[in-house]
């Protein structure tokens, strides 16, 4: 029996047409499978959502060898986010490569380069220094060519229009193999495999990031995001999946 066929990088928008007209008759499971099986330099990048960690899951059942998971360490993650890496590298004894802020290892560094509380002073080179910056530097230096995430459409926002593989204004190829699903069926499959999870979903969040930008969920939130970037409507995403360019140049202007 042949190897399957590697996709050529990068696909063009016929090509992408054509794979995403296919992939979209599939499960996850086999969106997942296709992917590791036809796409180059595939890696996982994760915040150990929970859809995230479905993904992660279900990778481990189908390869002995799953797509190396890397880990955008903002510096300010909760305590249980930490302890919750921990447990995902010992249930599934897998190595999670950590990227740190450029320069910094701590919050004390990250403060003393560009001052305390950035993420109220300029929201926008906060997001490009913990998660967009480092982002691209991993991807550079594993030689990251695409990248399993955790997004779905039901989330709303840019999401909603998602498509099981996309490629951004960098050339790097998404894969989105739970575009489709709800919240309802990622929890009731984290339920059903007892998946490990971040202990703060049982104590009333629903959404979970940083912890300055992350509270609970009051009674009458809506969306699957509540508690995240709270009194900010028009914020949506943490800029990992913006414009990288126009994501850098604002940067600049900072």
């Amino acid at each position: 029996m042949s190897a399957p066929t590697l996709l050529k990088l990068p696909p063009s928008k016929e090509d992408l047409n054509t794979i995403n007209a296919y992939l979209n008759t599939l499960s996850p499971q086999q969106i997942l499978q296709w992917s590791i099986e036809h796409i180059p330099a595939l890696y996982q990048t994760t915040a150990f959502g929970l859809t995230g960690l479905v993904a992660i899951d279900m990778l481990s059942k189908m390869s002995s060898s799953p797509p190396p998971l890397v880990f955008l360490d903002t510096l300010y993650h909760f305590p249980e986010t930490y302890e919750l890496v921990e447990a995902v590298k010992a249930r599934y004894n897998i190595p999670v490569i950590v990227y740190k802020p450029e320069g910094c290892t701590t919050t004390q560094e990250f403060d003393s380069k560009y001052g305390e509380h950035l993420w109220e002073r300029n929201e926008g080179l906060y997001d490009y220094a913990v998660k967009v910056e480092p982002a691209r530097r991993a991807y550079a230096e594993l030689g990251v060519k695409a990248v399993v995430t955790g997004r779905r459409a039901s989330q709303g926002g840019a999401r909603a229009s998602l498509q099981p593989l996309e490629m951004d204004e960098t050339g790097l190829l998404k894969v989105n193999p739970f575009f489709a699903w709800t919240f309802e069926q990622v929890e009731s499959y984290i339920k059903s495999n007892n998946v490990p999870h971040n202990k703060l979903l049982e104590q009333g969040y629903r959404s979970i990031g940083d912890w300055h930008s992350t509270m609970k969920s009051g009674e009458g939130d809506i969306g699957e995001r509540a508690g995240r970037w709270a009194g900010r409507e028009e914020k949506k995403e943490c800029g990992l999946h913006e414009d990288y360019f126009k994501m850098k140049q604002r940067s600049k202007l900072s």
